[in-house]
């Protein structure tokens, strides 16, 4: 993969945090990268004013810099604008801002010099990490803070990870034999401007929302057969005549998961009519969430192809002083991915309410001793607790903002909260699920011998190496602890 020439996807992005060495700099990018710093040297040494390369930031616009003042400007930048607050973000985001960040300056209209851009590079493959805080970004002249505090290494200030641990940037750098940098015109606000913290969540998110989705769908196919549900609602001809690509997606994907299942075979001529809407209407919401994940998808993959600082550089004697750096693309899909991944949650917890019920030949609370024993009662109440809590991290983020810069930035997008919010809800929906694949492994044990397919056989067996049957009350918190790791760590078979 080529910075600055080749299309990313979101995983290619992932591929790169795993081995950095997979993106490289050719001839043709270096050239870009050139052409355009010499632009901006150009602009330095003629008479026009131009925003942020001679002159100061934001309501300062109308200030002019002297060509001397120019490095002292751009490091003024850097450390008046870190000022991001709470925890580090997990190393990951910080490397995928990286990797973002030197693919739009690498298109060849930010005028960051080549020197930097192999600066991130060289940082990405000794797996020298900045240190970002999580908070303080309201997406609008892009992640200012969260740059910022990206950019303060190429300083020789600020923190860095190395491994797993943090270390003052400077002691680093001495061991690497890197020097600080010295920043040129432009190269600040080059840096600095752009939404890769935003972006950064959303990669993040994408990668798993997509595991999630897919999982959920197994799930939901194990507690349908846990309670000998139906597997009409899932039928090609229903969605044919209802065509959305999520629907028909999980319709077919629920058929494959309850294919040749002797445990649907031996119900069905029962006198059942219909399921509740959270067995029956799986295709519809599961769907509606996976059509949701396709929107922020295609609009994650335009950003991270885009240029989105401020000045766009496009010749010596043109530049653009726009909005390409506002967060509200991508500030609108995470918060409609938010209310879909919350979803995902809300109907779970409603499937595993139904394994509870005592309906259908399981016993109430999903135990033959209940009264002695509370069985799966309590997890339940976690599960609504999250369902809850995702709920309220639902409001949109993108539907507010706040004046800033004395009223030159008059609308923000937030959308650094909305990514952020996005990924918590994931993080929560992890742990819904974990209590309804307890549930439904637990229901599938009262339908034996009958066996179901193939697949949720395999499944129900990677769970029961870490968990057992439950037959009287034990440490339930355990075992949903270790199905959560389970499915953090991707154990299960959600495809075909």
């Amino acid at each position: 993969m080529i910075y600055g020439i080749d299309t990313f996807s979101f995983h290619d992005v992932l591929e790169i945090c795993k081995d950095p060495n997979k993106a490289k700099l050719n001839k043709e990018a270096k050239d870009q990268i050139i052409r355009s710093q010499n632009n901006v040297r150009k602009i330095v040494e003629s008479d026009r004013c131009v925003y942020g390369i001679n002159t100061g930031f934001g309501p300062l616009c109308d200030t002019k810099i002297s060509a001397d003042e120019t490095a002292q400007l751009q490091y003024n930048l850097i450390i008046s604008h870190a000022v991001g607050v709470g925890k580090p973000i997990d190393k990951e985001y910080s490397k995928i801002m990286m990797i973002a960040k030197v693919h739009a300056l690498s298109k060849g209209f930010s005028g960051v010099s080549l020197e930097v851009i192999e600066r991130f590079i060289v940082m990405l493959e000794k797996d020298i990490i900045p240190v970002v805080p999580e908070q303080g970004s309201v997406g609008a002249s892009g992640d200012l803070a969260p740059l910022s505090h990206l950019v303060l290494p190429l300083l020789g200030l600020g923190q860095v990870w190395v491994g797993n641990e943090i270390f003052e940037t400077a002691e680093i750098l001495e061991k690497n034999n890197l020097e600080p940098l010295v920043l040129g015109p432009k190269e600040g606000l080059g840096l600095i401007n752009g939404t890769q913290f935003i972006l950064a969540h959303a990669i993040k998110g994408l990668e798993k929302f997509e595991y999630l989705m897919d999982l959920a769908d197994m799930i939901a196919a194990m507690s349908l057969e846990a309670y000998r549900g139906s597997a009409s609602p899932f039928k090609k001809e229903l969605h044919e005549i209802r065509p959305f690509e999520g629907s028909k997606k999980v319709a077919a994907r629920m058929l494959k998961f309850l294919k040749d299942s002797d445990n649907l075979k031996s119900h069905e001529y029962c006198d059942r009519v219909q399921d509740p809407y959270s067995m029956r209407c799986v295709p519809q919401v599961h769907g509606a969430s996976r059509n949701a994940f396709e929107h922020l998808k295609m609009m994650a993959e335009t950003e991270l192809n885009s240029v989105t600082d401020n000045p766009i550089v496009l010749s010596a004697e043109e530049s653009i002083s726009g909005g390409n750096f506002h967060g509200q693309l991508m500030a609108l899909p995470l918060d409609y991915a938010t209310l879909a991944a919350a979803e995902l949650g809300n109907i779970s917890d409603r499937r595993s309410y139904l394994l509870l019920e005592g309906k259908y030949g399981l016993p109430r609370l999903l135990t033959e001793s209940s009264g002695l024993n509370s069985g799966f009662m309590i997890p339940q109440y976690t599960s609504a607790a999250l369902v809850t809590e995702n709920k309220t991290l639902c409001f949109p983020a993108s539907a507010d903002s706040i004046p800033t810069s004395l009223g030159q930035e008059d609308h923000v997008s937030m959308g650094s909260i909305s990514g952020r919010k996005f990924n918590q809800v994931l993080g929560n929906l992890v742990n819904i699920l974990a209590v309804e694949l307890m549930f439904a492994a637990q229901g599938l044990e009262f339908r034996r011998p009958a066996k179901c397919s193939k697949i949720i056989e395999e499944n129900f067996a990677i769970l029961r190496s870490k968990v057992a049957k439950l037959e009287d009350d034990r440490l339930i918190g355990k075992d949903m602890l270790a199905i959560a790791e389970l499915i953090n760590n991707r154990k299960f078979v959600v495809n075909f």
